[in-house]
């Protein structure tokens, strides 16, 4: 066997997937000679080395959830870093300024582990040491594996090229193949086809050993994914969208864009979005993580904090209210480490435990403060900033805030924190902090946020308020990348425990790439786009025929759960019923429920509000002041060095140059520079 291909196994134990335990396999250890296909994969071992390739290819460019380095797409208007060892800069890869040269590497591994699975599904049927449930549920994560790196190219690409299947062979390397690109359409529905068959074979849960191999219910999450995007306006382009993409074609000139609108393709979508909701309901097997409501606590876990009395919602326990839950901590819990992945009936797919390099852990190391040990470098935008929610529902207006509060009263005193007029925040901080919804204190870290790092061994390291302001540990810094642009810091996945210094120790974290509120939020975005007096018949995954339409209660019975879990009110009537306007609360609904985990990149490109969203000066707060000038520091300046931009080939990665000189059947995606 080759060289090349014998290093393409070396790879983590199937046994744990890609979980927390590194242990790679030496093949010099196993392969001495030239293996062919009969030989590896009649054998138990190999075959499931072989399928744990294909997990591999999972990581590294192609993460979702982590640091710069890896994961570019993660940070769009929302947050911001200040990494000078990132893959790209910040202002490149913002502005554009990034051409077919720059290689993030996701493609090729995309196309390994697409080639990888390929070659398992082809050859695992000759095992004789693996039983037929067995060579069943291989064949199917293999399936789910390939059409998952699919979905992974068309959110970055666009439409990709779909590599035949049954052609290739071991000895086959992927270099030596050449195919042009598919239509986005045609992508969409082999990763829905693929992904329905997968389901079949695949179980409704894993236990703890396994837990990041695939599942009927992921690959179901997966394909109705896929079809939102491809119901949306990015390649299902509006009456009277001027811009239909009608430039990306492929080698023989051919468009690969949808040219008019659809809207059975919401349907489609809806169908498949309630068929993981039909799966939840049946089984049991996902629902929205809560967590009780708490009359005590402590500084790491604090008593819950009752959202503003509600007559309707207050008195009511979940999901039909917030009574017998706390918001705050359930929806903290989600992310910071204080669930195993099989604790969290809310994880659809993971990649695992995050001990590994590069994944939460790592991307919480730019969180954190210096004083805990941390790079103290990832911030948000002030824009994220107020986009979260007054605590009764109402939105957040700075106007509001600067009139209604006097000048002499807008920080929050010793007396009012000790009668507990203020219990989310602590002495010192300004009042425009007061009184938000709870994902905005699990999430952000403003000026004077409190950070319990527990787990120090020292108790007067423990329990601090960590400041922005110029000349405080965590302020400005001329010398360094140590400091947050923008003057407001990430609270999001980091554990209360959470501390890199005095002894301290990041607890593991488990990405969350596919969660069942994003099928909810989904399942309600689809339906809302179907015109009130249109139904379709539209098929299950297993194909039953089903009726699909805008029927505002199933819209509502999706997003009230969202909702209460997250301490505000449900919206109006009005809402429900006017398209327009529950779309635009639909989009804000994702942009603060999703913050961080690698959605709303991709939203705005899907939904073509990029350009206005993305082209939005960036604004932070006055960092060059001290705390002698401490309302001087929350005038609202745009960030020095940080700029924003949106042209028209940013919608989609341009194809490597390497990737256009190698197959001359490609193309470059409208903008880019090609190859000639």
């Amino acid at each position: 066997m080759k060289k090349h291909i014998l290093s393409a196994i070396a790879i983590l134990v199937i046994g744990l997937g890609i979980s927390s335990c590194s242990d790679y396999l030496s093949v010099e250890r196993f392969f001495k000679d030239r293996q062919s296909e009969e030989k590896i994969f009649k054998s138990k071992n190999f075959t499931e080395q072989w399928l744990a390739k294909c997990y591999n290819c999972l990581l590294e460019t192609n993460l979702e959830i982590t640091r710069i380095g890896y994961s570019t797409t993660n940070f769009a208007d929302d947050m911001i870093f200040n990494e000078s060892d990132g893959a790209v800069t910040y202002n490149a890869f913002k502005f554009g300024q990034y051409d077919n040269t720059w290689t993030n590497n996701s493609y090729i591994r995309c196309y390994e582990g697409i080639r990888q699975a390929s070659i398992l599904i082809n050859n695992i049927d000759i095992n004789e040491e693996l039983s037929e449930v067995e060579i069943a549920d291989y064949k199917a994560q293999a399936r789910f594996l390939r059409s998952y790196f699919y979905w992974l190219l068309l959110r970055k690409y666009g439409p990709v090229p779909l590599i035949p299947e049954e052609t290739i062979s071991i000895d086959e390397d992927y270099m030596d193949m050449s195919y042009p690109r598919s239509s986005y359409d045609e992508v969409v529905n082999y990763i829905s086809e693929e992904m329905a068959l997968a389901a079949r074979s695949l179980p409704e849960k894993r236990d703890r050993q396994n837990v990041n191999r695939s599942t009927k219910g992921a690959a179901l999450a997966v394909r109705a994914k896929v079809l939102l995007y491809t119901a949306s306006p990015i390649n299902n382009p509006r009456p009277g969208d001027s811009d239909k993409f009608s430039d990306f074609t492929d080698w023989q000139g051919r468009m690969l864009m949808s040219q008019t609108y659809d809207e059975s393709k919401w349907a489609r979508a809806a169908a498949a979005a309630k068929d993981v909701i039909d799966l939840a309901n049946a089984t049991g097997v996902y629902k929205l993580y809560t967590a009780p409501y708490q009359s005590k606590g402590d500084n790491a876990y604090p008593a819950t904090v009752r959202p503003p009395y509600h007559s309707v919602y207050s008195n009511k326990d979940f999901p039909e209210g917030w009574a017998d839950i706390d918001p705050f901590a359930s929806y903290r819990s989600i992310f910071n480490g204080d669930l195993y992945a099989t604790e969290n009936p809310e994880l659809i797919f993971t990649r695992g435990n995050n001990a590994l390099n590069d994944q939460v852990r790592d991307l919480v190391l730019d969180h954190l403060p210096t004083n805990a040990g941390g790079r103290n470098r990832h911030g948000l935008t002030i824009k994220q900033c107020d986009a979260y929610d007054m605590a009764d529902g109402s939105s957040f207006n700075l106007e509001t805030f600067l009139d209604t509060c006097e000048v002499d009263k807008r920080f929050v005193s010793e007396d009012e924190y000790n009668r507990g007029l203020y219990p989310q925040i602590r002495p010192r901080v300004w009042k425009e902090y007061a009184n938000r919804e709870p994902r905005f204190y699990a999430s952000v870290a403003f000026n004077g946020a409190f950070w319990a790092l527990a787990s120090a061994q020292d108790g007067d390291r423990r329990n601090q308020q960590v400041w922005y302001y110029r000349g405080s540990d965590n302020g400005r810094k001329n010398s360094s990348d140590y400091w947050i642009p923008t003057g407001i810091g990430v609270m999001k996945f980091v554990s209360p425990n959470d501390c890199n210094t005095n002894n301290g120790r990041i607890y593991d974290k488990v990405d969350i790439p596919l969660r069942y509120t994003d099928i909810l939020l989904m399942y309600a975005e689809a339906l809302n786009e179907l015109t009130p007096s249109s139904s379709y018949e539209v098929t299950t995954w297993e194909g039953e025929p089903i009726t699909v339409s805008r029927n505002t209660e199933e819209i509502r019975k999706a997003v009230l759960p969202v909702r209460m879990r997250a301490g505000v009110p449900d919206y109006n009537e009005e809402t429900y019923n006017d398209q327009t306007l529950f779309r635009k609360k639909l989009i804000h609904e994702r942009q603060v429920e999703f913050m961080g985990e690698n959605q709303r990149y991709y939203d705005l490109r899907r939904w073509k509000l990029a350009p206005v969203e993305e082209s939005e000066q960036i604004y932070g707060y006055n960092v060059l002041m001290t705390e002698s000038k401490k309302e001087r520091f929350y005038e609202r300046i745009r960030v020095e060095n940080l700029q924003a931009n949106f042209s028209r080939k940013m919608y989609f990665w341009p194809m490597p140059q390497n990737e256009l000189k190698r197959n001359r059947k490609m193309t470059q995606a409208p903008g880019w520079e090609t190859f000639d």
